[in-house]
């Protein structure tokens, strides 16, 4: 990752302006972003979706690792990635959505991949493709198999991944099928992500405004903790959540 903000630094003074160090400042929910790159729109093995949102703007170790990811995904035979939200060109809260993604540390990719082509008229709100059934807890037949585990595989065993958010009921498959190895433990169950999966990042070097969540539990996270979420079965709200804009640090600008 390192080796990532050295070259961002050595663009800026090829360009004849003073090297500027991208920044992730204040916490993943309420925070921003110095310097940002863009995820281009298209690359080797992915496509930004939603792109008029205008949320493909991260540090650049999360385009870095979203690059790196969608060329393993492409070596492993898999279609192309569906990359949907990352953050805004300073971070900050979105307007509507989710309530992190401010640092450019987060982002989301769907299981929806391009053997399930987007279709032009739905550029803009492209159908996403439920792995579950959300109201009964059930996986539906034939959503998650062997390319959906190892894509999660790769996602999450790289060492700058802090976690991934994923449905409670996809946790559990993951820890049916392989939950001795040690990439697992990432996997954090939350409401809805029956469609995609958040990918956050570690605070990077050269951040040091940056707020780390706490360090997630020991264990594989398959034991009692996943069965109360698939005891309880919480479900998204059925009508948009309006919130509170956060209070931003200081060096953020408000």
């Amino acid at each position: 990752m390192l080796a990532t903000t050295l070259l961002f630094m050595a663009s800026a003074l090829h360009a004849g302006a003073h090297p500027i160090a991208p920044e992730a400042i204040g916490g993943y929910s309420a925070g921003c972003l110095k310097h940002s790159m863009a995820l281009p729109l298209t690359g080797p093995g992915y496509q930004v979706i939603r792109s008029k949102r205008l949320r493909y703007y991260g540090h650049p170790d999360l385009i870095h690792y979203l690059t790196t990811l969608a060329n393993q995904t492409r070596m492993a035979g898999m279609p192309d990635l569906y990359i949907a939200d990352l953050a805004m060109a300073h971070g900050g809260p979105f307007s509507s959505g989710h309530r992190s993604h401010q640092t450019g540390l987060d982002a989301d990719i769907w299981f929806r991949m391009a053997n399930q082509p987007i279709s032009k008229w739905e550029q803009d709100a492209p159908k996403e493709w439920a792995l579950i059934d959300e109201p009964s807890y059930r996986v539906l037949p034939g959503r998650f198999g062997p390319q959906q585990l190892e894509l999660l595989r790769l996602a999450a065993s790289k060492p700058e991944v802090a976690r991934i958010f994923i449905n409670p009921v996809l946790k559990d498959e993951v820890c049916k099928r392989a939950a001795d190895e040690p990439w697992v433990a990432k996997l954090r169950p939350w409401v809805g992500h029956f469609s995609h999966f958040h990918v956050r990042l570690h605070c990077p070097a050269g951040s040091p405004d940056c707020e780390p969540q706490a360090p997630i539990p020991p264990g594989n996270g398959c034991d009692a903790e996943l069965a109360s979420w698939l005891k309880d079965k919480p479900q998204l709200p059925k009508v948009s959540m309006t919130y509170s804009k956060p209070r931003l640090p200081a060096r953020c600008g408000s």
